[in-house]
């Protein structure tokens, strides 16, 4: 089931809106077949790792992440699947929430006479799968919060300067996170300061996730390396529902897709965005900043992780904060999260955080 777990997460930022699933047949103790969920969600992992053992499956054990579908979509269900290659037996980590799916595929294979058991190792599963539960059951993705700022918490100088504040290891490994998950998304003030491309570079793949910039009144420059870069790399902007219809239009006309969202005291409602986002499909969202919008995720609980790269320089308290205003008055109305992990890179020191 380990395996079955790593091979899931080749899929993750891939494989929207469906799940990443592993999944690994074993046949008198030999591996004979393994898969993982593969772009755009088809094939599902239970058909590569069938495709893979061929004859070898009948009589074999199918570990797999996540309960097998039970529903006709592009594909037939993985369970009439695993039920025709003759497979005697199948271990599911987690049981589906999806409604279609949700105990089906396991009644279907009982039925069959197919021996199932659940329950390994779900923890790991339930959390790599988080999203996709996430979106099935409240209708958002999973929330990534990254920051990366000074020991006292800067993103940027009086000035505006940020680049760079952490170093090039640091920056690498925010790439591959950035291929993990289906968008990467910043607030329009983010956008404007830094003219960001939010693509991932240096790490040898060509996968580019959806490029999310939340900007309520549309006031984004239109010759902005995000505008220019519309067509080959996808673009989508939430904003208010009072932007510049004149704005709109433009951002259409250049290949942007655009998302209408609820406003809440002057500001793009958070949940609403995220509702938007869950809406077209995504399961996993990476938001690099600013802070404004990663103060209005977390004021909004909707921050699932947070991940922190602080580096080894101080900055002064006339530099732009990782976090914006939040109104908060008492401690205990701060948002605590529990530290999962921390560990050097490069020269500088990441934190993992839950909540």
């Amino acid at each position: 089931m380990a395996l079955a777990l790593q091979l899931g997460r080749r899929g993750q930022g891939r494989t929207w809106p469906n799940p990443s699933v592993g999944c690994v047949l074993v046949n008198e103790g030999r591996i004979v077949g393994r898969g993982w969920t593969k772009p755009g969600g088809r094939p599902h992992a239970e058909t590569e790792a069938l495709a893979q053992a061929g004859r070898a499956a009948r009589g074999a054990t199918a570990y797999v992440t996540l309960e097998p579908c039970a529903h006709h979509g592009k594909t037939p269900p993985c369970s009439q699947a695993l039920i025709n290659a003759g497979v005697a037996k199948v271990v599911a980590a987690i049981e589906d929430s999806d409604a279609r799916v949700s105990g089906q595929g396991f009644a279907m294979l009982r039925e069959a006479g197919i021996e199932v058991e659940t329950g390994l190792l779900a923890d790991q599963a339930a959390y790599d799968l988080q999203g996709f539960f996430l979106k099935t059951e409240q209708g958002r993705p999973f929330l990534t919060l990254k920051l990366a700022n000074s020991l006292d918490g800067r993103i940027a100088t009086s000035t505006g300067e940020s680049q760079w504040i952490t170093g090039p290891d640091a920056r690498r490994m925010v790439h591959a996170m950035r291929a993990r998950h289906d968008a990467v998304m910043v607030g329009g003030g983010t956008a404007r300061a830094d003219d960001p491309s939010l693509t991932v570079r240096g790490i040898g793949t060509s996968h580019q996730p959806i490029r999310v910039v939340v900007s309520r009144r549309l006031d984004l420059p239109l010759m902005s390396t995000l505008a220019r870069t519309a067509n080959e790399v996808p673009v989508w902007i939430a904003h208010g529902h009072d932007a510049d219809p004149m704005l709109v239009e433009s951002w259409k006309g250049i290949g942007a897709t655009l998302l209408p969202c609820d406003s809440d005291g002057g500001h793009l409602s958070v949940v609403s965005v995220l509702k938007a986002l869950g809406a077209q499909g995504l399961t996993r969202v990476f938001c690099e900043g600013g802070g404004a919008l990663a103060a209005s995720l977390l004021a909004a609980d909707m921050v699932d992780e947070l991940i922190t790269f602080e580096a080894g320089l101080a900055i002064g308290a006339e530099g732009y904060p990782a976090i914006g205003a939040m109104g908060l008055n008492h401690l205990a109305q701060a948002p605590r999260l529990k530290l999962m992990s921390h560990q050097r890179v490069g020269a500088d020191l990441m934190a993992v955080w839950r909540r």
